[in-house]
């Protein structure tokens, strides 16, 4: 005998518990059970946006830092940028899921476990989890997607560390230093100070291959060495793979949420705030008895993240100066909206100008 409810999410992570966050505080009146078998272990990772005042009260609870000024950094130059209306924020992504499931009213039920398999027939989704059967309306699949082979990946380790002696510049999120190894892609190092002696600090890569945790680590000890910061204690590691190309869900049949669907930004790996988006319109679309998944990115902008990532592909010696390009065309304003996916015709404009012609031009016709 199954146990009959509205819908089934697949996955309790940021779109599983965003999405039951956003139908409880609408008051669906729908019975939903998110599927999580590891929820009562949640891995404290880094998740980072642009949020505006109105956003950074709303996930005050999960802040773990804010600054008001970021840079990119190379060999030659330095761009800072700041803006009225965003700060670049860091959340605790356990503790922003806590205050998820704080948030889910007596009509939403976490399964602690895993999905073995979903079956549709005419008229609803039959699913098996642990020994129990559930009979679902509608089902929302967020578990992580694969990827083609050779597709190009963000891929990271990081450090939580204390240092002995105060950092100077602790007011300034550092989104990209390039001075870093790029003979195997593009690499950059990232660095939140949480305090002046706390920090976060990874070694990232644009490519198309992972590399050996140890080549990470290494990077993250120069960077450190050369800059005479000494680790006072290790806090934390953290490590990641995010596709920045085409993804294939684990069942094609069924809708996706979140990273799944496409919620990654190509061109960057940043999703925190299209998968929030897309959690907010598709409880709004619920409410209103319209199920179907609304798109996390639209077409136009995928399209330039994808000839974007042509170009870093076929021209690897030019990835960080595309970076620090448009960091310098625009202004700290335009740059969060360009991030955001909120980028104006102009904003566009300034970035496309700012390109390199020949090489776009020559992908053109592979997007």
């Amino acid at each position: 005998m199954s146990t009959a409810i509205d819908i089934a999410i697949i996955g309790g992570g940021n779109a599983g518990l965003s999405l039951a966050s956003e139908l409880s505080r609408l008051s669906v009146a729908e019975t939903v059970c998110i599927f999580e078998p590891a929820h009562k272990m949640k891995k404290e990772l880094h998740w980072s946006l642009w949020s505006d005042e109105k956003q950074r009260q709303k996930l005050k609870q999960a802040i773990k830092g804010s600054w008001s000024q970021w840079q990119l950094v190379d060999y030659s130059r330095s761009v800072v940028r700041d803006s009225p209306s965003y700060d670049y924020t860091c959340l605790s992504s356990a503790k922003y899921l806590s205050l998820c499931e704080r948030q889910l009213s007596e009509k939403m039920h976490i399964i602690p476990k895993a999905v073995e398999s979903v079956r549709k027939t005419p008229s609803r989704y039959v699913i098996e989890a642990g020994e129990r059967s559930f009979s679902a309306n509608n089902v929302y699949d967020s578990r992580p997607p694969s990827v083609r082979p050779n597709s190009l990946l963000q891929h990271f380790f990081g450090v939580e560390v204390n240092v002995r002696n105060p950092m100077s510049s602790q007011q300034i999120a550092t989104l990209m230093d390039f001075r870093v190894d790029q003979s195997r892609g593009l690499h950059f190092i990232y660095v939140l100070p949480f305090s002046s002696t706390h920090v976060l600090v990874e070694s990232t890569m644009i490519s198309q291959s992972v590399e050996p945790r140890n080549w990470y680590r290494n990077a993250i000890e120069r960077w450190l060495n050369e800059r005479e910061i000494m680790v006072e204690s290790y806090l934390s590691e953290e490590v990641g793979v995010i596709p920045m190309d085409e993804v294939i869900p684990c069942d094609k049949n069924i809708p996706t949420i979140g990273a799944a669907s496409g919620a990654l930004r190509r061109s960057s790996g940043y999703g925190f705030s299209y998968i929030n988006q897309q959690a907010s319109k598709l409880a709004q679309q619920i409410k209103h008895n319209d199920y179907n998944v609304p798109n996390p990115i639209s077409k136009p902008i995928v399209l330039m993240d994808s000839l974007f990532n042509r170009v870093m592909i076929e021209y690897p010696e030019l990835g960080p100066s595309l970076f620090m390009r448009m960091a310098e065309a625009l202004n700290g304003e335009q740059f969060a909206r360009f991030m955001l996916g909120k980028a104006t015709p102009y904003d566009w404009v300034r970035v496309i100008a700012a390109m390199p012609k020949v090489p776009f031009l020559k992908q053109l016709y592979h997007v």
